[in-house]
């Protein structure tokens, strides 16, 4: 075994080392956000029938909607997707964003609830950042930055060599338990390897950093005020933006607001009235669910309509005439920049829903993939660990990366900063503590150097 294969092997380990828990984290959660198109409405059933007539106007159930929480303003106003389900209405208030239901035919409150406390919600942010905010977003990424060293190099090691199929695309299923176990590892990462990167690289626009400078990075260049339409950083962050979109409080809406603050169902009726206008217009447009009417923000001064699928490559956003409900301007994801449509493209294939639901099985088969690797790389340890010490394979002294190695190494530092810093701090602290710690050196293998 080459020297340069060894430590290759050695930062495959180390990496899936600290990987391993938010591998199994991450695969777990993302399975489920997987199938947010059935789950949640499932977990709302019981407000998909519950019209018994005709329906109100818009404005009525806006108004009953606005009654339920005192102090909000119209966010936005969702078209039904069947004629008696209950209508959503999104109330601001504040950096809250809340879903209220109310029954179209007789325009009673049903439920309410805060966006963040809905349940793939939830497992959006366990997904995304632990729930830990910024920190959480920070290791996840740091973690996903990692498992992308961790793929690479592992398909490094067992890249055929040979013409041989068996034990490189074919486990060998009956040529021992060892080979067995590193046969199950090595085939299954030969085999998703591919859709394991595109989901780790189509998360990263979503993070922290690697999103925060690529927003900046495309903002330094551009000459008007980037708008995306993917969200970066933790949910405290998401709150903030959320609220630059609450509608803008003028009078109209600040009489809405008062209205409903005194409890009662009566809003002004030129503060909202355009929806009994916009929503039928909308509807006919025929735009994939869920469809909002948005009255004018902070960041869109007009009374505006969105297309907010998840299958990003058919969202659809139009500015709307509130006197006659016509389409003044529209943007669909073909107007987009190229970047934007790219990552459009990466987002949607990430959530499972590109081409669903062949993505969400796509999707389940790279998660159980992900967890049959970590189950396997556990036992593979475990049987071959030596006793008082990791267990990383050992290092040698004649070891050179070689110009092309640290080329790339440089090259996937800067393309995932976070694992350029870490890779930094671990060679310096390899070089300077580690090497001078007889004890530390013999428990990571380090004693041949």
């Amino acid at each position: 075994m080459g020297s340069r294969y060894r430590m290759i092997w050695r930062w495959h380990f180390y990496a899936g080392l600290f990987c391993l828990p938010f591998i199994v984290w991450l695969a777990t959660t993302g399975m489920i956000y997987l199938f947010k198109p059935q789950v949640q409405p499932w977990l709302e059933r019981d407000y998909a029938h519950v019209a018994h007539g005709a329906p109100q106007a818009p404005f009525v159930q806006i108004a009953a909607a606005l009654a339920a929480v005192p102090g909000g303003v119209l966010n936005a106003y969702e078209l039904p997707a069947t004629p008696d389900q209950a209508t959503r209405v999104l109330i601001g208030k504040g950096p809250r964003v809340i879903r209220v239901f109310v029954d179209p035919s007789s325009a009673t409150v049903l439920h309410v609830v805060d966006e963040n406390d809905r349940f793939m919600q939830i497992v959006f942010y366990l997904h995304g950042e632990l729930m830990a905010g910024t920190p959480g977003s920070m290791l996840v990424e740091l973690a996903a930055s990692w498992t992308i060293v961790m793929l690479l190099t592992g398909l490094y090691l067992w890249w055929p060599r040979g013409a041989r199929l068996r034990g490189v695309l074919i486990p060998r299923l009956s040529s021992g338990s060892r080979i067995f176990w590193r046969d199950i590892h090595a085939v299954t990462g030969i085999w998703i390897s591919v859709m394991a990167l595109t989901l780790l690289l189509s998360g990263l626009p979503w993070a922290k950093s690697w999103g925060g400078m690529l927003k900046e990075g495309r903002q330094l260049y551009a000459q008007t005020t980037i708008t995306q339409d993917w969200t970066i950083g933790s949910a405290a962050e998401r709150k903030t933006n959320r609220a630059a979109n609450t509608p803008v409080m003028d009078e109209h809406a600040h009489m809405a607001g008062m209205s409903a603050a005194s409890g009662t169902v009566m809003v002004d009726p030129d503060a909202y009235s355009p929806v009994d206008v916009l929503a039928p217009k909308v509807a006919a447009l025929g735009w994939p669910a869920p469809v909002l009417i948005s009255p004018p923000s902070a960041l869109n001064p007009h009374w505006s309509a969105r297309s907010d699928t998840q299958n990003r490559p058919r969202r659809i956003e139009a500015r709307l005439d509130p006197l006659t409900g016509a389409v003044v301007s529209q943007v669909r994801f073909a107007d987009r920049p190229f970047l934007d449509r790219l990552i459009g493209y990466g987002v949607a294939m990430h959530e499972g829903q590109l081409f669903a639901p062949l993505n969400q099985i796509l999707g389940v088969i790279t998660a159980l993939g992900l967890l049959t690797m970590s189950v396997s790389s556990v036992v593979l340890w475990w049987r071959r660990r030596p006793v008082g010490v990791l267990g990383a394979p050992p290092a040698r002294r004649d070891t050179r990366a070689g110009g092309v190695l640290v080329a790339l190494i440089v090259l996937l530092a800067v393309f995932l900063p976070l694992f350029g810093v870490t890779l930094l701090l671990v060679l310096l602290l390899e070089r300077f503590v580690v090497r001078r710690w007889e004890r530390g050196r013999h428990f990571l293998g380090l004693s041949g150097t």
